[in-house]
Order: C-alpha cells, then structure tokens, then sequence
C-alpha cells in the first residue's frame, strides 16, 4: 500500500492500516457488523506477516476487552474495535479501564443497539457509556478517522485516560474515500514508542497494585480525580492536535475549511480539534452536530448565506466554554444527533442546554434565544438534503423543543 500518498480505501482498511502503522502490541476483538472488516484486516495482516503484534482471538466482546485490559496493565501498547451490542457487552470492562487509568484505545463503529435488531448507524451504542470515564471522539470522513487515532495514542499514553474513537457505521466503515496513511516514520515524529513511567504497569520487579478496593472514604475521592483529569485535558487536546497537523502537514488537513462555502461571505473558520466552525461570522442559525451527518450539513448550508455548522470532535470531555463562544454568536441552535436520551431528548443537546445555563452571559438574552433539538437518523435512517432544508427553517420557530425527523 502506498504511503504518505492520496489513495482511495475503505474505510475500515484504512483505519486498520494506521493501527498496524502505529504498532500496538497486542490486537485483540470479537467481530461484530460494522466493525468486522478493521479486525479482519488486522488479522490478515499478522496472518501474512506483515505485523508484529500479538492477535488474540476471543469468544465475545468482554473477552477481547479483558484481554487488552490485562496487556495494558503490563505496560504495553493495545487495541481493540467494536460495536453495538459488542460494546454493551464491554461496559464492565470499559468501566475498569478507565478506574485502572489504562491508556487503551478502541474503535467503535456506531451503530444502533436492539431490540429491535438493527445493524445501520446511529450514535446510541457509544451514548450508553459516556459517562464510562474515557475520552471520546467523532470522525466525520476517512482522513479524520486516521488522524484520530494516532491522536488517540498520544493522548492516552500522555494523559493515562482510554479513548474511544467514533466512526459511523457503513457511512464511514464500508464506504471508499481519498485518504492518505501516514507512514510508520511520519507517525513516529509525532507518536514516540511508548514507554511507560514505572509503578503504572504490572511488574514482578515493581510491584504494584491495580483496581484497588476503595470503600466509601476513599472511592469518591478516585471520580473527582478522574473527572478532574478529563477536564483538564481539553486544553491538552487542543495542543496535541494542533502539534499532530503541524507534524503530518497541510496534505493531511481535512478541515472544513478545505471545502469552502462559495455562497458565504465574511465566513470565520475556528478548528481547534474539540470543535469547528465554519461559516458567517453572525449567523442567523447554527447547526450542531457530530460524525458523518456533517458532510451533508457541509453542502446543504452552501445554500445559506446566514446558515453556521457547529461540528463537535470531542464528546467527552465536553468542550463547554469553546461551544459557548460560538453559539452565542446566534439567535438560533439546531442540535441534530443520532441518539436519544429516552424519556428526555438528545444527549448533544442536553449537554449543550446544560453549558448555556451555566453561561450568564446566554442567560441574560435568553428570550432572544432558541434552542431545539432534532433527533435524526436512528436505526441508519437516511439523513438528507431535503430534512435538512426543513431544520434550517423550522429553528427560528417558537415551536416544539424536540422533533423527531424522517
């Protein structure tokens, strides 16, 4: 496979060929649809040779995550994807690793979760664990897949928090686009072999003990710790990726930017890897949203001269204060997402009512301000051009808060 040089690649194969780029030492998973084909390629890969790492076949989606678990723990580099009810399967595991502070990497290929069986794209499998203690981002394309999970391993290896990078199922997964794998020397300028500090891995040298018992007058003291961290890292998030660009070059930049609004004018653009912006510099409306939605989003506001797009990389931690500068710029907020809080509304746009009223400055122009959530394309309903358009002049209305649309 060529390197360093635009190539058209499913997506599944170009993720796994970055994760064999990056040289984790131990593979672990459980196929499950959409994920199948990044742990079958990895699979072939070490069949033919062409990795080192070590592939560990298991019998379900908690094997696999306790398998990489465990190699973590040793202090050596891991990886894993998953999906769906897979992840669900996890949620024990997914849990522990972020209390045992294991720098572990997974993929998840969205995709919604039964009963009843469906196995099309939306965001309610990795919605169940947000609050699981790991670092979360969203892809939109191919090349931002690829460059999120080299960031993922700078980050998780750094800050001792896991991360979970979110590629839509099928949309993303088992669709072909130009994309560009950065060669094992490009990614070793920015990726350092890991070499963790001693007393945070297994080591009959060093003993140590990991995943403790706490009992109540420790245990809370361990979630603000690790809330702490997450939040901390935001800013950390931001230098890293501004770093990862300036390393893998302007050819591997795949901002919004690159896709100019021709309507637009006086257009701001604001990428800092938690968010992006792109569009009038007080628009009327803005669009929020996360994953592959943002490419449609990207050629129906073209149309829009007062239309924003709001997209969100990283879930969590939540960007609160970088979301907050660009929304109060607007009458309007649209939140789209593919998930739903049952019983409530969108997790996007609870997390985004939640940051406005905790903005005084929002607050205080409240009554010229709208806020409605969109819930789209659950089960991999289509996400189109024309719903859209519909959004876009429904926002300003002083209707229904949440709206279901297909």
């Amino acid at each position: 496979m060529s390197e360093n040089k635009k190539q058209i690649l499913e997506g599944s194969n170009a993720i796994a060929l970055t994760i064999k780029n990056i040289s984790p030492a131990v593979v672990s998973a459980y196929p499950i649809t959409p994920q199948t084909h990044i742990v079958e390629d990895l699979a072939k890969m070490k069949a033919n040779g062409e990795a080192s790492f070590e592939y560990v076949r298991a019998e379900s989606e908690f094997a696999a995550a306790s398998i990489i678990l465990g190699a973590s723990a040793t202090g050596v580099r891991v990886y894993s994807a998953t999906s769906s009810q897979g992840l669900l399967l996890m949620t024990e595991v997914i849990y522990n690793i972020s209390g045992m502070r294991l720098p572990v990497v997974i993929t998840c290929a969205n995709r919604a979760v039964s009963a009843p069986i469906n196995i099309w794209c939306d965001h309610s499998d990795v919605m169940s664990i947000r609050d699981a203690g790991w670092i979360q981002l969203f892809a939109t394309n191919h090349q931002e897949a690829v460059n999120q999970h080299i960031l993922a391993y700078k980050l998780a290896e750094k800050l001792k928090l896991p991360v979970m990078i979110n590629v839509d199922g099928f949309i993303l997964t088992h669709s072909y686009e130009p994309v560009i794998i950065p060669s094992v020397k490009l990614i070793n300028k920015y990726l350092p072999k890991y070499q963790p500090k001693n007393g945070t891995f297994l080591d009959p040298n060093n003993p140590v003990t990991l995943g403790a018992f706490f009992g109540p007058s420790t245990y809370m003291e361990t979630r603000e710790a690790l809330h702490n961290d997450l939040t901390n890292s935001l800013e950390i998030i931001k230098q890293e990726y501004k770093l990862l660009n300036k390393i893998l070059g302007e050819k591997f930049n795949n901002s919004l930017e690159n896709k100019k609004l021709s309507n637009h004018k006086n257009l701001s653009h604001i990428d800092n890897g938690l968010i992006e912006y792109y569009g009038p510099k007080n628009p009327e409306t803005i669009l929020v949203a996360m994953g592959s939605i943002v490419g449609t989003i990207q050629e129906t506001i073209k149309n829009f001269k007062n239309v924003g797009l709001l997209k969100i990389k990283v879930y969590r931690p939540f960007p609160n204060e970088e979301i907050l500068k660009i929304i109060k710029l607007t009458k309007n907020i649209a939140v789209l997402e593919k998930a739903i809080s049952l019983g409530q509304g969108g997790p996007l746009y609870l997390d985004i009512a939640a940051s406005i009223n905790s903005s005084k400055e929002i607050i205080k122009n409240k009554n010229n301000f709208n806020l409605k959530n969109y819930i789209v394309g659950l089960g991999g309903r289509d996400v189109n051009q024309k719903m859209l358009i519909n959004i876009i002049k429904d926002a300003p209305k002083k209707n229904n808060y949440l709206k279901f649309i297909s």
